[in-house]
């Protein structure tokens, strides 16, 4: 069986036999959202629907592809369930992972907004209940736990919203992160048997909502060539070791004005030894060089930028440029493109107005940035020119999407909230 492990970030992943046909992760196989192969649709309509199979449940999280296999997660009925199909769109098997707790935050918000992630041998799944699980290829439970209940009791009182960070894969382990009114939290478990490593509180002194972090961390290296995971939220980005969760060091904060509901959505992403953090809801944009130790925001912040930032998409980084899809008030729709090491414009461009926003994170893939708007629409722009410029759009349905599209070996996945569509031309 194939096996690979997943250290995100930089210019690097070390994964073993990794193919374009590979979506391990929430942000892609390199997890800085650039999809690997060629091929993938610029135009599509409901003619280039392949298959779509119908989620009776309610998710938003994103697929995870492994060879011909995909895994996502629901609720439904009351319970979370972590569902395979193929690639033949025919479901392979469906199980549950305790007692669902939904969400509270209109369409977008559901028990199941984290993302699976797979190693490989496993898959791994995460529900705003506090259930964690791993299942076999085969949809056999290897091990199951409630952080919840194991660490510290999440009320509606301490989260004030809904779960939405993801589990990520280190050389070693899953980890899990937890930031909210409450103890917060890094930690990491045995891949094979669910056994705890170690555990990790975060420490901030975030105010009231800024305290509420829903990002994902990143796994990367640090120049001296250690494993670290980087954890952005609660006013600060700090960087941990993957071996056992001590905090190397922190930037921050970034929220100097002590803004009491500054809570963070955007993940951090990462590449070429750069980590760029959106943060203050949309309102600030902070580059750091990896390493150091303690407290480096004096040396070890390359750039920020107020002019552009994202509330809820996470960057994507690609070729050494960032590209930052806005989503709030006034600048819903529009694009940024900046030079990775300066932080300085490349390009900007509008995508057409719409009363909606755009909640799924961009896509690199084969020189164009797919971008999705809540209502289903995916616009496609040139990514590698030096002026902004929209080549196409995509539509299937009328639906509200969330979930951030996975593009694999020239398809396109595309999960709204009734239905999961496979898309190729």
């Amino acid at each position: 069986m194939r096996t690979f492990f997943t250290t995100v970030a930089c210019a690097f992943a070390l994964i073993s036999e990794v193919t374009a046909g590979d979506w391990p992760t929430w942000r892609g196989p390199n997890g800085n959202g650039v999809a690997e192969g060629t091929g993938y649709p610029t135009e599509w309509s409901e003619s280039d629907v392949k298959w779509k199979f119908p989620l009776n449940g309610i998710g938003a999280s994103t697929p995870a592809v492994l060879d011909d296999q995909i895994f996502l997660t629901t609720t439904e009925g009351g319970v979370n369930q972590v569902i395979c199909l193929g690639m033949d769109g025919q479901q392979q098997w469906k199980k549950q992972l305790g007692d669902s707790i939904e969400g509270k935050q209109g369409k977008d918000g559901t028990g199941a907004n984290p993302s699976p992630v797979c190693d490989g041998e496993r898959v791994f799944a995460y529900f705003k209940s506090g259930d964690f699980g791993c299942f076999s290829l085969t949809g056999d439970l290897v091990w199951e736990t409630n952080v919840f209940e194991r660490f510290a009791k999440v009320t509606s009182e301490t989260l004030w919203w809904d779960l939405g960070t993801s589990p990520v894969l280190t050389k070693d382990a899953v980890v899990i992160t937890m930031m909210h009114s409450g103890p917060s939290y890094l930690a990491a478990f045995n891949r094979a048997d669910g056994k705890l490593l170690w555990k990790h509180d975060r420490e901030t002194n975030a105010p009231r909502e800024a305290a509420q972090s829903y990002t994902t961390p990143v796994v990367t290296q640090n120049p001296d060539g250690k494993e670290v995971i980087v954890v952005t939220g609660a006013d600060y980005v700090t960087c941990h070791s993957a071996e056992d969760g001590a905090e190397l060091w922190r930037v921050g904060s970034l929220n100097p004005e002590s803004n009491e509901y500054f809570r963070s959505i955007s993940s951090s992403v990462s590449a070429d030894g750069i980590v760029i953090a959106p943060y203050a809801r949309g309102g600030s944009l902070t580059a750091i060089k990896l390493g150091g130790s303690g407290q480096v925001t004096d040396s070890h912040v390359l750039w920020t930028n107020a002019d552009t930032s994202a509330d809820v998409p996470t960057p994507t980084i690609a070729n050494g440029r960032v590209f930052v899809v806005r989503d709030v008030k006034n600048d819903r729709g529009t694009i940024d493109c900046l030079d990775l090491q300066t932080g300085k414009p490349i390009w900007s461009g509008q995508l057409e107005k719409h009363r909606l926003t755009y909640r799924a994170s961009p896509i690199f893939a084969d020189g164009r940035l797919y971008v999705t708007r809540q209502d289903g629409t995916v616009f496609v722009v040139d990514a590698i020119g030096d002026e902004f410029k929209v080549l196409g759009q995509g539509k299937v349905a009328e639906e509200h999407t969330v979930a951030t599209p996975v593009l694999v070996d020239g398809k396109i996945l595309l999960r709204s909230q009734d239905n999961l569509y496979l898309i190729s031309k």
